[in-house]
């Protein structure tokens, strides 16, 4: 699976489409998906998708994931019979089906769904059109609370039947809930496996050259690693051309991408970093998307891994955590850490990285770091054990 990410409208439907085109030329047999609830993926392949995948060309399907229709597969019986069971206890009907519904169970089964038909061994690849940054970072982090969700109703259910006995069990939700809970949660657990292994799936960052996008781009990096998802290229969309017309309007609008394309290439040093440009006419259908792809890959295959390894790990660490960040052939003497709020920069020399610290970093402050084998370390601890003057954290590494 090849899963595009980023904010709202900087591009994910167009670039996941025209890799999907692009694939399915080179012969693979592929299907893209949408996930997102606003679709549009049916209107950049000019065409009319439903729920179920749809061919558009020879090794070419494309589906817009019924999301209400999965969660009443996958959810259905569960929350009819939690509805039922919440009516009984006088709960206005309304109020019983609402609360039958578990948070985030929408995202859980149109992941379910595409993990299902990558399983089928029907398609080489398929190609995931992500929701939003927020909205992706929280369904990816779903299976994890979801299997902690299931455990729990499965061990609540377990000791009160052991304290009440059966007077109270006749009140409880039959068992068959529990029972669908978790063969639900075991489907989840096989969907986290299959959504961290390297060699099975990989997510791309698209942004634009705005330096708001960026920031987004850089707290959705941290957030992947954070959660063990293999990042494997940055997609910079929208990059305007050189014109050979004096233009003062233009040519400001292109000197300001070059600056961001600049803080671009510091902030995503280790991942390979793909530039889409802006063309004169919106790329929609089939055609104009290979013509795209081509641009974007050049002779590249769009479905080989760019790249491996996290371009950051956060573990636990003590009582703190431990950030550690890819920096080959870096001289010691010439790092220096600075940290506001959440955010850390990262200075060597005359060149600065901005990293967009998780919400676990952000109320602790860094302590020394070091470079071990190529890699900074930078442990942090808690603001009580560590409290500088100012507020801010600055640090030089040790040896």
């Amino acid at each position: 699976m090849i899963l595009y990410v980023g904010k709202g409208g900087v591009g994910k439907t167009t670039l996941a489409a025209a890799t999907s085109v692009r694939a399915a030329e080179l012969g693979y047999r592929t299907l893209v998906v949408s996930t997102d609830l606003a679709h549009s993926l049916g209107d950049v392949l000019a065409a009319d998708l439903g729920a179920e995948p749809q061919e558009l060309a020879p090794n070419l399907r494309a589906q817009e994931v019924n999301v209400l229709e999965e969660v009443r597969r996958s959810w259905g019986k569960v929350q009819d019979r939690l509805s039922e069971f919440l009516r009984q206890e006088g709960m206005p009907e309304i109020q019983a089906d609402e609360l039958a519904i578990l948070p985030g169970m929408e995202e859980v089964a149109a992941l379910i769904q595409i993990e299902r038909q990558a399983r089928t061994g029907e398609y080489d690849c398929v190609i995931v059109d992500a929701a939003p940054t927020g909205e992706t970072i929280r369904l990816l982090s779903l299976p994890e609370s979801f299997q902690w969700y299931a455990a729990r109703v499965v061990e609540w259910r377990g000791r009160l039947r052991r304290i009440a006995g059966p007077l109270l069990s006749q009140v409880l939700p039959d068992l068959s809930v529990v029972d669908v809970m978790t063969q639900l949660a075991a489907r989840v657990k096989r969907l986290r496996a299959a959504l961290v292994d390297p060699d099975r799936s990989s997510y791309r960052i698209v942004l634009t050259p705005d330096r708001t996008v960026l920031r987004e781009a850089q707290r959705a990096e941290t957030y992947l690693n954070l959660f063990d998802y293999p990042v494997d290229a940055v997609f910079a969309n929208r990059i305007l051309p050189e014109s050979e017309r004096h233009d003062p309007y233009l040519e400001a609008l292109v000197t300001r991408q070059k600056l961001v394309q600049q803080e671009i290439c510091r902030a995503f040093p280790n991942l390979p970093r793909f530039e889409v440009p802006l063309t004169a006419d919106e790329p929609v259908g089939l055609h104009a998307l290979s013509a795209l792809a081509r641009h974007m890959f050049a002779e590249r295959d769009p479905v080989e891994v760019f790249h491996v390894g996290p371009s950051q790990k956060i573990d636990r660490f003590g009582d703190g955590y431990l950030l550690r960040i890819p920096m080959p052939n870096v001289e010691v003497d010439k790092l220096e850490l600075t940290k506001h709020g959440d955010e850390l920069y990262v200075d060597v020399g005359n060149f600065r990285r901005e990293l967009m610290l998780p919400l676990a970093l952000s109320t602790f402050q860094p302590g020394v770091a070091r470079i071990r084998e190529g890699v900074l370390e930078v442990p942090f601890v808690s603001a009580d054990a560590q409290r500088p003057a100012n507020g801010d954290a600055t640090n030089r590494p040790g040896r």
